[in-house]
């Protein structure tokens, strides 16, 4: 059946009206991408941060001495978990590189440590390189993964491809057992252990991403700019005899010379004299510090100055500077050092006064200003003023320290730099370690932290402490723990036990306990010694309202009859002389930065270790020294001594021998110890450990 087909109707709604246009959004083009500038690297592939030695803010060189095993530590770090290789890169002065390798320090801290002795003087550089140890990182998921039956002939593929192209035996028979598919992988792994292959890899690791550190140097002085007992004495006391009118013949050069035999047998090093120059007259100090003098009072030395010279003339009641230079002689016969003391004051007389009136400070009534801690005051000296004529103070102390070296004086004991600018020493002695190298200059600064650690790291090879008023076990603690580590980088403490202007209150009182403590405590403390002349003779009675002794030697003369102590039994020699052969035949003494505190149940039983690893000993042989000190000097102390052996280089459980140098008993130790120290008998132990053979 046809259809037809059908029409449209036309639709009567109402038409809808057309969609509006879509919204066109112009569309900025992408700029191509362009290098941004260079930026500064600040930090390597591998961070290595905090290297050490080093001193603070880098602005002058870290320090040590011939002969000082220096502890050299880096922060490195990696992102993930792959391990890492650290090597100490040593550049002597001469040019020879060596190259060791760091150890992991404490777990979770990413320190890394080594040690190196160094010997050769001079400026020596180091740097860190570190790289990722892709050989320990393989083995180290190797383990876990063979151990696990994960992916292991992929694991071992990777092996084989670390030591791709390395030649040798051990490396090719290595890939080859890696590679064998038909081994088992236990059998596989072992290769992995293989001594041969351990060491070539040690030798040659199989390094990547490689970096290194910023370079920094370090200087290396002479031995005796950290090592060496010093002995304190006044040359015109020795020799000095009081005639019948009640004046004094003053000691000389000649008459002082006498006295070094029995100080070198005593060993020690250094014989520190204080200023042996003319002595001005005018507001001279009497006895006892006195602001009047009799005729006959020789002023303190300190004062110096006169019309017969300045700091380049020596005092004529002493001899000539011929004698002076004979004194000089004698001392090297015994084996002996001479450091004289540099004090940059005049007295009122001194020649500068008239010659170079601005080198010091006039007041507005026309005076000049002496010198004041106030409410004490030094009417016989004035203090140089180092702003007036900056260059010609600079250029006379260069040329005063140039006049002593050239009379043979090395060693240099400088009083009060702290009352300097710190820039003028900064140049001073920058200027002499260029010209001479080996001379050797001691701070004397009692005073705020900021400046005494400032002036050793300005150039001062040796510094005063604080050590002289720290008695109680927890201040010896903090303190020697401060010294060996925080500031052993830099700042050298000469530990003297007493000085002509100290006789602290735990030496008057403390009777002869009390000096036996504190030089056993500073001759094993530190390498750096010191004592003051009286000291072996308990000398202990002290000017009323004062920290010095009475009849103070400063300000007038003082002979002692040493022979008669000696005689008598009633002399420290014999002590003071053990400690310094134990110094010698001990080499962990003669260093600083190895002090380790220990623990004790007592609270006056102070405990303290020095070890020195085989490597860095002549005899190949580990060296190490307990010390345990009764820090009570009126009572018999008591308790358990409680010891870290691995900082002594043994086994936690390790028992061993010990040999006291005072009194030559032996015990056997570990690390639990019961110790009972009688302060009116010894009241220190002190410990050579007897190490068994190898180690």
């Amino acid at each position: 059946m046809a259809t037809t087909p059908s029409k449209k109707r036309p639709s009567t709604a109402t038409p809808s009206p057309a969609p509006a246009p879509e919204p066109t959004t112009a569309v900025t083009p992408v700029p191509p991408v362009t290098p941004p500038d260079p930026r500064p690297a600040r930090i390597g592939r591998i961070p290595i941060r905090d290297l050490s030695p080093a001193q603070p803010e880098g602005r002058w060189d870290a320090k040590a001495f011939a002969g000082e095993v220096v502890p050299f530590a880096a922060t490195v770090f990696r992102e993930g978990h792959g391990l890492l290789g650290v090597e100490l890169v040593l550049t002597a002065p001469d040019g020879a590189e060596t190259v060791r390798r760091m150890a992991a320090g404490a777990k979770g801290s990413d320190r890394w440590h080594a040690e190196a002795q160094l010997d050769q003087l001079g400026d020596w550089t180091w740097r860190v390189r570190a790289y990722s140890d892709d050989w320990a990182s393989w083995l180290h998921n190797a383990e876990i993964k063979v151990a696990a039956e994960q992916d292991v002939d992929l694991v071992f593929a990777m092996a084989a491809e670390l030591l791709d192209g390395r030649k040798g035996k051990v490396f090719k028979d290595a890939r080859t057992a890696f590679l064998d598919t038909s081994s088992p992988s236990e059998a596989r792994l072992k290769v992995a252990h293989d001594p041969r292959l351990t060491r070539a890899l040690d030798e040659h690791p199989v390094a990547s991403l490689t970096t290194e550190s910023a370079t920094l140097t370090l200087r290396v002085e002479r031995e005796r700019a950290g090592v060496g007992g010093w002995y304190e004495f006044f040359p015109r006391s020795e020799g000095a005899k009081q005639r019948k009118d009640g004046s004094w013949q003053s000691g000389t050069f000649r008459t002082a010379a006498r006295r070094l035999p029995a100080v070198a047998a005593m060993g020690f090093d250094v014989v520190y004299l204080p200023p042996i120059h003319p002595i001005g007259r005018t507001f001279r100090k009497g006895p006892n510090n006195s602001t009047v003098a009799g005729p006959n009072d020789p002023g303190s030395p300190w004062a110096i100055g006169a019309p017969e010279g300045g700091h380049d003339a020596v005092h004529p009641d002493l001899g000539t500077l011929a004698d002076f230079r004979w004194f000089l002689g004698q001392a090297k016969k015994n084996g002996l050092e001479i450091a004289i003391d540099f004090a940059l004051q005049a007295s009122p007389d001194h020649p500068w006064v008239a010659e170079h009136p601005e080198w010091f400070t006039t007041r507005p009534d026309g005076t000049i200003a002496y010198a004041e801690n106030p409410p004490k005051k030094y009417q016989d000296i004035y203090p140089i003023n180092f702003d007036n004529d900056p260059e010609g103070i600079r250029l006379e102390s260069l040329r005063l320290i140039e006049h002593w070296i050239a009379q043979g004086v090395k060693i240099f004991r400088v009083d009060n730099p702290h009352t300097k600018p710190l820039d003028f020493w900064e140049w001073l002695l920058g200027v002499i370690y260029d010209r001479h190298p080996d001379v050797v200059f001691l701070a004397e600064a009692f005073t705020r932290p900021a400046m005494m650690r400032s002036l050793a790291g300005a150039g001062f090879q040796q510094s005063y402490s604080y050590f002289t008023w720290r008695n109680t076990k927890e201040e010896l603690e903090e303190f020697l723990t401060s010294v060996a580590t925080e500031t052993g980088a830099w700042m050298r403490p000469n530990l003297f036990v007493n000085t002509p202007d100290i006789l602290t209150e735990y030496l008057q009182f403390g009777g002869p306990a009390a000096y036996k403590v504190r030089a056993a405590l500073a001759a094993t403390g530190g390498p750096l010694w010191g004592v003051y002349s009286g000291y072996e003779l308990f000398e202990d009675v002290a000017r009323p309202g004062s920290e010095e002794n009475i009849d103070n030697e400063k300000y007038e003369y003082k002979p002692r009859d040493w022979a008669a102590a000696e005689r008598e039994h009633r002399s420290l020699a014999p002590y003071l002389t053990m400690l310094n052969t134990a110094r010698r035949e001990h080499p962990a003494l003669r260093q600083l930065r190895n002090l380790r505190t220990h623990w004790s149940s007592d609270d006056a039983l102070l405990v303290f270790s020095k070890t020195i690893e085989a490597e860095f000993v002549r005899s190949g042989r580990r060296d190490g020294v307990i010390v345990v000190a009764n820090v009570d000097p009126h009572s018999v102390r008591e308790g358990m001594v409680y010891l870290d052996l691995a900082a002594l280089g043994l086994d936690e459980d390790a028992e061993f021998g010990v040999r006291d140098l005072v009194t030559g008993q032996r015990w056997t130790w570990s690390t639990e110890n019961y110790v009972r120290l009688d302060a009116f008998t010894e009241p220190v132990h002190i410990l050579a450990i007897e190490y068994p053979r190898g180690i």
